[in-house]
């Protein structure tokens, strides 16, 4: 099991009249390995919380959370920072591409932190296998302004696959592309789940994605219904 989420709840305080939010309540989940599921609802309902959770970013106000097996509700930042750099690969709806980096330098960015020349070599190549997979190795060195915001999309989504992560956590990862390049969006994420057998979870309002996820949760008043 990857992730497991033990009755878990999150609430919000206003710092200045006080006033407490709850946003998710009571939630258990469950996450193994090759594992595809799609969390859709309304806006506001707290689906980006949720995957934030799973994600390490958040911590719940109550439950708990465990990531392969270990309670992480009292890990550092640090250990925090680790997970989510090797185990833990994210895609958000904006390709966050940094304008002065090439796509290479770019999908690159994560192993940053590996120092061993050996395993930066294997990081380069497996970079532009994945650029041939999805049809981008010819713009390796092109910026991300001179690419459209599918081709930026796709490149996200290398980026997210680079240190060969267990899980892939995907926030709206279509929400801003046309309809063919939110086709090809889902195409590959469904594909990279099957193929490579890699945990994906992917909040979106599109019915359309959600369907070619799978396994659909609704999420509504704090709650998840499947």
């Amino acid at each position: 099991m990857i992730i497991e989420l033990d009755n878990i709840s999150r609430i919000y305080i206003n710092n200045d009249s006080g006033i407490k939010r709850k946003v998710l309540t009571g939630i258990s989940l469950s996450i193994n390995k090759g594992d595809a599921l799609s969390i859709v609802g309304p806006s506001g309902s707290g689906k980006s919380t949720l995957l934030n959770i799973i994600g390490t970013l958040d911590m719940p106000s109550s439950g708990i959370v465990k990531f392969n097996g270990n309670k992480i509700n009292n890990f550092t930042e640090d250990q925090l920072a680790d997970i989510r750099n090797q185990e833990i690969g994210f895609i958000f709806q904006s390709h966050h591409l940094l304008p002065q980096l090439n796509l290479l330098e770019n999908i690159l960015l994560p192993t940053l932190p590996i120092k061993e020349k050996s395993k930066k070599k294997y990081a380069t190549e497996r970079a532009l296998s994945l650029l041939e997979s999805i049809g981008l190795a010819d713009k390796i060195h092109q910026l991300p302004g001179q690419l459209s915001g599918g081709e930026c999309q796709r490149t996200a989504v290398v980026r997210a696959l680079i240190n060969e992560p267990k899980l892939i956590l995907a926030d709206e990862p279509t929400g801003s592309l046309d309809e063919d390049s939110a086709h090809r969006i889902g195409e590959l994420l469904s594909n990279i789940n099957k193929e490579q057998n890699v945990a994906l979870v992917v909040v979106t309002h599109s019915v359309i994605l959600a369907d070619r996820i799978g396994n659909k949760y609704n999420l509504m008043e704090g709650n998840i219904i499947k």
